[in-house]
């Protein structure tokens, strides 16, 4: 591979993970992040030619990618999610996409001016929205579970559905356009479709039996199930070219059935999730970067960008509001679900495949498919990523309050803490396994919940969404420490954080490994043991207003006492850890600390009397 071309290839996955890190810093959709990205580097200002650099790696590439991806996305589904809500999933993936296919085709001949038998096929196909561009979205609007679980499971079952459905479209039309070939031709089509789905379960129902008897090492585990899920699909797409999404994905709901028996599948599925986020931001970037700049033009013409719109504010919104009558979901989640429905790689992928094959075919007008394709992607991409978050909040769907405080452990200082947390209007849980430690708090009227974080089943009976932070304060270091390592892919490890429970030189304190203790609160002598006992002798907490900029070092910490956090003007929190060195101060901070004056004053008063 010449240097160039090596340089290409490395310039776009690199560029593809830095799209995802701006995006998290900027606090915009990734999607579009990598969208634009792939603009300029392709077809803006040339720099890079992905198919060109690729050769003929560059399908089969994208293809096997696609298939991680959908895999991850099924694996990771839990059925539990839907506990209240399976009537919704059912008629939304059924009945739902087959409005969605009908209305898709009569825009595309109506609006759009194509063909009856090429509107019919990119009808099938454009229902689809799938795991590379739903879940990002969920992932920064933080949804309320509900209806993130309706947007997660439509667009990871819809995903290979559509592609079939584009494919069986394709065979009724050379069925009725060629007099030679017979309707028992579509017989091929359903068995070849059939055994797709038969091949997807028997490989995960295999991988799951290995796993489960011990067949091969904890180190090659990983490796060896993203091998089948490659060997699965690649078997899918020799015996019938695209089923091996559909396989894939059968594969993955099958292992997601026991991932909850084997604790080691889950483990898995974190290797997966890593490499699927590599794969899905380097994807957006070839496939953006492989249009070329005619395509860009062809956008912005009437018929396409009215085509777009009828999809957004019409096909979409009758196709959810007319199969979910009589469902349980609230009209505000109808609404929110109507609206959400953006495009992204595989629509992209198998536009593809089949403006090649229509064009070979002699079809009028099927070149603009990759046109009408962009288009649908990239706006429905920046539409429904700009808006999700802002639009959820407005139907309170979403978290609107600013971020809390997750508490892991009820005693006379967390609950003292959540307390003073709560007044200053942050949301705040305790949870705590003893349901005698959370009557104080109950008392107080402070949000508990009784029962054990590192269940499998907390994420399903406590919404989590509007928790930032999570602090583990009980009394067991080897249980701090588990739960900051439990945690730490879900909130981030510089918003994971675990209190001591004693001073260091503490036998049961020093077996704990820095390295999974999270970020150590507040100070060194500042241990849960010394902070209950503060709690009982009256002290209590205070803020110091900051009427100035300023950088405070670790050194002058001690002129305020015992530094707890400090409230941003912006609503935000920074706790006080011991790796914190310093820290920028703007005017309206506020700084928390637990302050002795009310001791103070309590001695006072004793003494007066």
């Amino acid at each position: 591979m010449a240097q160039a071309e090596l340089l290409s290839i490395v310039i776009i996955v690199v560029l593809g993970i830095f799209s995802q890190w701006l995006a998290w810093r900027i606090q915009w959709p990734s999607i579009v992040i990598m969208s634009v990205a792939g603009l300029l580097i392709g077809p803006i200002f040339g720099l890079i030619d992905p198919e060109q650099a690729l050769d003929e790696l560059y399908t089969p590439l994208i293809s096997l990618a696609v298939a991680v991806v959908l895999y991850e996305g099924s694996s990771s589904l839990d059925f539990r999610e839907l506990k209240g809500i399976s009537k919704s999933v059912l008629r939304v993936v059924t009945a739902g996409a087959f409005l969605a296919w009908i209305g898709g085709a009569l825009a595309a001949h109506y609006i759009a001016g194509l063909n009856f038998a090429i509107s019919f096929i990119i009808g099938g196909l454009f229902i689809v929205t799938g795991p590379t561009v739903i879940i990002p979205l969920l992932r920064q609007a933080k949804l309320k579970p509900r209806v993130a679980a309706v947007l997660k499971w439509e667009g990871i079952i819809i995903d290979p559905i559509g592609p079939l459905l584009a494919l069986f479209a394709y065979q009724v039309v050379k069925v009725i356009g060629d007099d030679a070939i017979q309707w028992s031709y579509l017989l091929a089509f359903f068995g070849g479709a059939v055994l797709a789905a038969v091949i997807g379960f028997g490989v995960g129902i295999l991988v799951t039996w290995m796993v489960r008897k011990g067949l091969f090492p904890e180190f090659l585990k990983s490796p060896i199930v993203l091998s089948f899920v490659l060997l699965c699909f690649g078997g899918s797409e020799v015996i019938m070219h695209e089923t091996g999404m559909l396989a894939v994905t059968v594969m993955g709901l099958t292992m997601a059935r026991t991932k909850k028996d084997i604790t080691s599948i889950g483990n898995v599925s974190h290797f997966v999730e890593n490499i699927s986020v590599i794969l899905t931001s380097t994807i957006f970037i070839l496939l953006t970067a492989s249009l070329t700049r005619e395509t860009i033009l062809e956008v912005f013409t009437i018929p396409i960008i009215g085509f777009v719109l009828i999809m957004l504010f019409v096909v979409r919104p009758l196709s959810i509001w007319i199969t979910t009558i009589g469902t349980e979901l609230t009209s505000a989640e109808k609404t929110l679900i109507s609206w959400i429905a953006p495009r992204g790689i595989v629509a992209l992928t198998v536009s593809g495949y089949f403006t090649g094959v229509l064009v070979e075919d002699g079809y009028a007008g099927a070149s603009i498919l990759t046109t009408i394709t962009f288009a649908l992607v990239f706006i429905t991409v920046c539409a429904h990523g700009f808006t999700l978050k802002p639009f959820s909040k407005k139907l309170n769907l979403a978290n609107n309050e600013q971020a809390g405080v997750l508490i892991i452990g009820a005693n006379h200082f967390s609950i003292a803490f959540a307390e003073y947390v709560k007044s200053l209007e942050i949301p705040v849980l305790i949870i705590d396994d003893s349901y005698e430690h959370l009557a104080d708090a109950r008392k107080k009227d402070i949000d508990t919940f009784y029962g054990q974080i590192l269940s499998e089943y907390i994420e399903f009976e406590v919404d989590l969404t509007p928790y930032d932070y999570i602090l583990a304060m009980t009394d067991e270091p080897a249980y701090n420490a588990l739960i900051c390592q439990s945690f730490a892919p879900e909130f981030g490890y510089n918003n994971t954080f675990a209190l001591p429970a004693s001073k260091k030189g503490d036998s049961d304190n020093d077996e704990i490994a820095p390295a999974i203790k999270g970020h150590v609160l507040f100070h060194e002598d500042a241990v849960l043991r010394e902070l209950k006992r503060k709690i009982r002798e009256g002290y209590t907490f205070d803020s110091v207003e900051i009427t100035e900029q300023q950088t405070l070092k670790r050194e002058q910490f001690a002129d305020y006492g015992l530094l707890l956090f400090v409230w941003k003007e912006n609503k935000e929190m920074t706790f006080m850890t011991l790796q914190l060195d310093k820290i920028e101060l703007a005017e309206g901070d506020r700084i928390i600390k637990l302050s002795e004056k009310a001791k103070a004053q309590a001695e006072s008063d004793q003494g007066d009397s």
